[in-house]
């Protein structure tokens, strides 16, 4: 068992029971609303193990999925490339750490600035996985064809002894999981 959730109830939002064990993948589906951003930011911060709940026993914490960024200064000056993001963030050793040249447009000279949603979740998400097994992920900013495909990478992982959240905001990935479960707004 990686994650236990005996069901969440806050002022904001509550989340119905539900276990994660190694080898599932729980789509947590969060109503597009105005708190989508709270609560996903509250729900990584649980299944990450950052916050705690008496109602969530965590007994692997999952690995977030980093957004990029890069301050305009370094943007400008000297762009960060793929080669060095994943040199800073990833395990070279894995297998993970070559996936995203799989794209045979994307170089170690790419400018991870000039990626687009996709191949930049891409990134992060390959990145993370040479560290750790266990990810959660959210879909935000995504096309259904980039979810879509972000959803197959992660079910590969999956399938390599790892687990899953993936925090999304459309109906559509019911069939791409073991669980779905979905966030009461209050």
């Amino acid at each position: 068992m990686i994650i236990e959730n005996r069901g969440l109830k806050t002022n904001t939002f509550s989340i119905p029971p539900f276990i994660l064990n190694k080898g599932e993948i729980v789509v947590v589906y969060i109503s597009n609303g105005e708190y989508y951003n709270n609560i996903e930011l509250c729900l990584k911060d649980l299944f990450t193990g950052k916050t705690t709940n008496k109602s969530i026993n965590i007994h692997h914490p999952l690995s977030d999925i980093h957004h990029f960024k890069e301050s305009k200064f370094r943007r400008f000056l000297h762009p960060i490339t793929v080669g060095e993001y994943l040199k800073k963030n990833a395990n070279l050793n894995s297998p993970y750490a070559n996936k995203i040249y799989e794209n045979n447009w994307i170089t170690k000279n790419t400018n991870v600035n000039s990626l687009a949603g996709t191949p930049r979740k891409l990134l992060s998400i390959y990145a993370t996985l040479t560290r750790a097994k266990n990810i959660v992920v959210d879909l935000a900013g995504l096309d259904p064809m980039g979810a879509e495909r972000i959803c197959e990478v992660v079910k590969e992982a999956v399938r390599k002894e790892g687990s899953s959240i993936i925090l999304d905001r459309f109906e559509d990935m019911k069939n791409n999981c073991t669980k779905y479960v979905e966030v009461s707004c209050e």
